[in-house]
């Protein structure tokens, strides 16, 4: 995915910073804030792999560090629950200003909590996600509570939590104590998808019921069934990604629709984008969005074809188009046709019919198999029709791929 790197202010002035991650073609439906859960930062593992899923569907996420978290300055042990809202309310604004307002919340752990509260201060915002989001804000005070108990009789301790130390003042937990989620909750007056895992050992599955129970419909819960709270498995971050895009389609509207309304129809570039690490490589083909990946065998992470299996699947998919066409113009019994294709480099000296005697050569190797009552000559002829296809001709015809560097 694209994305930006950007800052903004909170309504102290102090500098957050963020990232925009961005479709492929730069062209975003709908904006998106995430909310990373407490003590984590923007670019969390989860965060990452959920604005993924959710760019590959043309919604933008901004992710940024709350007030003195990760690279934003601040100090986090002067930051409470509000001033997170308040970030959140600050980020909304920045997009409204510089891009588009956002559509869509999402928010882990106490981020969800916080993008509940935000909500109402976020009018262009139609649909809001949780992750393993707490109910009761008191019951996170009282998780606090129990990891410094010296909190609530010195004013402060030293909290550590997933790894990482942070100091924890009083006035940060009884700022949770007071926090009303109940009615926030039922005045929220937008589409609400809960996610939550069973097996949530930091807030219990218990607060997404409350969460349910207090909402209004339309609202809908998804169980992350082995997830643990911070969605470490990457298979379940990818889930969540997933699914969420798919339900946010429904109430922020669908990117194929505007496709099909804005596609410069002059442009006709495929765009491919290949990031920092790995060989996952996402392409857009007009309104269709593919993954390219190579086998874990040769460093890749096995996402999706390879290379040259596009490139045999163009032939295949050619193939079995054009005889689909002849059939059909014929007026043939032609019922579906199954190709079947396999590429190898060979040495040229092993092709007795190859012009090349030297080197490696490509060789694919196709099967077609006809289904109907065809007879022999319409089976012989469609075998002859097969060579025809314009992706085999260009294959055996000269190419020339004219590349330039982008100014």
């Amino acid at each position: 995915m694209q994305f930006q790197k950007l800052t903004f202010r909170n309504a102290a002035g102090q500098r957050l910073d963020a990232r925009l991650d961005l479709p492929m073609d730069e062209k975003p439906h709908a904006y998106a804030i995430f909310a990373h859960c407490f003590t984590c930062t923007k670019n969390f593992n989860a965060v990452v792999n959920i604005s993924r899923a959710l760019t590959r569907d043309k919604i933008a996420v901004l992710r940024f560090d709350f007030t003195g978290l990760g690279e934003s300055e601040g100090d986090f042990s002067n930051t409470g629950f509000s001033s997170n809202v308040s970030d959140l309310v600050a980020a909304a604004e920045f997009l409204k200003s510089g891009f588009d307002a956002p559509k869509l919340l999402i928010g882990h752990s106490l981020g969800g909590a916080a993008v509940l509260q935000a909500a109402a201060s976020i009018p262009s915002s139609l649909a809001v996600a949780t992750i393993g989001a707490p109910a009761d804000l008191s019951s996170v005070a009282r998780f606090l509570s129990r990891e410094g108990p010296e909190i609530r009789s010195k004013g402060e301790a030293r909290v550590t939590l997933a790894g990482r130390s942070f100091r924890i003042r009083k006035e940060f937990v009884d700022e949770l104590d007071r926090s009303n989620m109940e009615q926030s909750i039922r005045q929220l007056g937008k589409a609400l998808l809960i996610f939550h895992s069973p097996r949530d050992t930091i807030v219990g599955i218990e607060s997404a019921g409350k969460i349910f129970q207090a909402a209004r419909h339309p609202k809908s819960f998804i169980s992350l069934d082995q997830a643990d709270h911070l969605l470490s498995s990457r298979s379940d971050s990818l889930y969540a990604g997933a699914v969420l895009a798919a339900w946010a389609g429904k109430y922020i509207g669908s990117p194929e629709d505007r496709d099909r309304e804005e596609r410069d129809l002059t442009d006709n570039r495929i765009v491919v984008h290949t990031g920092q690490t790995g060989y996952r490589t996402e392409i857009l083909a007009g309104a269709h969005r593919l993954i390219a990946d190579e086998p874990v065998a040769v460093g890749g992470s096995g996402t999706g074809p390879s290379p040259y299996d596009y490139l045999v699947s163009a032939l295949g998919a050619c193939t079995s188009m054009t005889l689909r066409m002849y059939a059909d113009r014929k007026e043939w019994p032609l019922e579906s046709i199954v190709v079947r294709l396999k590429h190898r480099k060979v040495h040229a000296r092993d092709c007795s019919e190859c012009e090349s005697k030297s080197g490696r050569i490509d060789v694919v190797e196709r099967e077609i198999e006809l289904r109907g009552p065809l007879d022999a000559e319409q089976r012989e002829r469609l075998l002859e029709i097969a060579d025809r296809c314009p992706v085999h001709h260009t294959l055996h015809s000269e190419v020339r791929v004219e590349t330039r560097l982008k100014a």
